[in-house]
């Protein structure tokens, strides 16, 4: 069985970062790539203060520059594949681009890296029918915020093996996660298929002026227990992800549950993203503190 030790994080995004943030802390040896020196500093910044946060708390007993030390950013540079024993892909949720992603990983890592993608909605098989080690090709689904969600999906290709399989379930375990087994590769997988429809669902009552995006979110956090509402959750996320995920299921499936809501389609268009753009379903100030809700509905 592959003995994995070193990790290399394609993205440094909101998703590539916190991944290799919990890699760091478990121990591992991460390399964090991206095409942008800003995206790389900024999420050094981020994993940096979100370290020192748990420190504080007692959940971590080594110090920032420990952790921090095992985590190298690199930029526009694959070479470094070539001393992975896992890749996990964490880029925009765009099949080409992973595709080529996947090309780039597979001709430059030694022949037992195994090759995971962060995907929330694409099917795996896709991404693993671009590669020639397809059998040691999986999904990894970390859920936002990485470092506080406990859960990992852990997707299993039309060509994943059992040893590949085995592999990945003990290394979301090893960083401190539950594996969430999902042995049919399916668009969205499991927690997707879920809690998408709900989104969605959300969305179109605040279209049809049902409820206010405030109160929707309130009533799910006062009578369901959610940490976070469904539009709070979907401005850190992204909206263009959100709207990337739903567009990938539906391209698949051709159910039309799955089509991005009309209002949804507005924000993304209008380069309402979320947090990232100061506005998405709130209104941000650039310290990413929320000032209130925004006016475009509709």
């Amino acid at each position: 069985m592959v003995d994995i030790r070193r990790v290399f994080v394609i993205g440094a995004g909101l998703m590539g970062s916190g991944i290799s943030q919990v890699c760091a802390q478990a121990g591992y040896r991460v390399w964090m790539g991206d095409i942008s020196q800003d995206a790389l500093n900024r999420a050094m910044k981020n994993i940096s203060w979100s370290i020192q946060k748990f420190i504080e708390k007692g959940r971590l007993s080594e110090s920032v520059e420990t952790i921090m030390g095992r985590i190298t950013p690199v930029i526009n540079d694959y070479d470094v594949v070539s001393q992975a024993d896992l890749v996990i892909e964490a880029v925009f949720e765009k099949l080409e681009l992973k595709q080529e992603v996947f090309r780039r990983i597979d001709e430059l890592a030694p022949p037992h890296c195994i090759i995971a993608t962060n995907t929330s909605a694409i099917c795996v098989t896709e991404l693993a029918a671009v590669t020639k080690r397809s059998d040691k090709v999986l999904g990894l689904h970390f859920f936002s915020p990485v470092p506080m969600m406990e859960a990992v999906e852990v997707i299993r290709a039309m060509t994943t093996s059992d040893e590949t399989f085995r592999i990945g379930e003990a290394f979301v375990r090893s960083i401190g996660k539950e594996p969430i087994l999902v042995w049919k590769d399916i668009p969205g997988f499991i927690i997707n298929r879920i809690n998408l429809p709900s989104t969605v669902e959300a969305m179109r009552l605040v279209e049809a002026g049902v409820a206010t995006v405030e109160d929707i979110d309130k009533g799910l956090r006062l009578a369901t227990g959610r940490r976070m509402g469904i539009f709070e959750t979907g401005d850190m996320v992204g909206l263009d992800v959100t709207y990337d995920a739903l567009l990938s299921i539906y391209e698949k499936t051709k159910d039309p549950r799955w089509y991005p809501p009309e209002i949804l389609r507005k924000k993304v268009l209008l380069g309402h993203l979320g947090k990232k753009t100061g506005q998405g379903w709130y209104v941000y100030d650039s310290n990413g503190n929320r000032l209130g809700p925004s006016r475009y509905y509709v």
